[in-house]
């Protein structure tokens, strides 16, 4: 086959080829937990909350951990964040331990936010919408769905909009870039 003809069936099989679509829009409960997140970087640990007898750690994938200060997260990033129950004395207060710390006790739950162009647009909601961010909330598993109310983690995440929606922001990314 000469250069030509070459040449020709190329463009002919270019045109015959379907291209791919993008991928769909993500909504709300259909990110799944990933399951080395365990391995992503560390964006916040040991995040105490005695007002609600928690213990936290928040993981952020390889695309979210490029973050630079000040600026927004990359389509792609995802956060892990593991809800780990405080550990409680036999009078029902919260144990603390030599640092003063809560102890952490038992995995209750995994929430996961996933940031993806377009994905924002799949909640009807538009006073609720943050950017491009989606939520998914699991069972300690990381697959059973858990009962919680998204629109929790909409609220709770909307005054953060100058911050990319992410809470202590700030503290994550100067932890990342060390």
């Amino acid at each position: 086959m000469n250069a030509r003809a070459a040449f020709f069936a190329l463009a002919l099989l270019a045109c015959t080829q379907t291209p791919s679509a993008p991928p769909a829009p993500v909504a709300d409960g259909q990110l799944a937990t990933p399951a080395s997140y365990k391995t992503w970087r560390p964006f916040l640990t040991n995040v105490q909350r005695p007002d609600n007898g928690q213990v936290r750690e928040i993981y952020v994938n390889d695309v979210g951990a490029k973050t630079t200060p000040g600026g927004a997260f990359a389509n792609g990033t995802v956060f892990v964040m593991e809800l780990y129950a405080a550990v409680a004395n036999a009078d029902g207060t919260l144990a603390t331990g030599a640092d003063g710390q809560l102890v952490r006790g038992e995995l209750k739950k995994i929430f996961l936010m996933g940031k993806g162009e377009g994905w924002g647009a799949t909640y009807p909601d538009a006073t609720l919408r943050n950017g491009d961010w989606v939520y998914a909330a699991y069972l300690a598993d990381g697959t059973t769905p858990a009962p919680d109310d998204l629109i929790t983690c909409r609220a709770c995440h909307l005054p953060h909009a100058e911050k990319d929606f992410v809470h202590r922001y700030d503290e994550g990314v100067a932890a990342l870039a060390r």
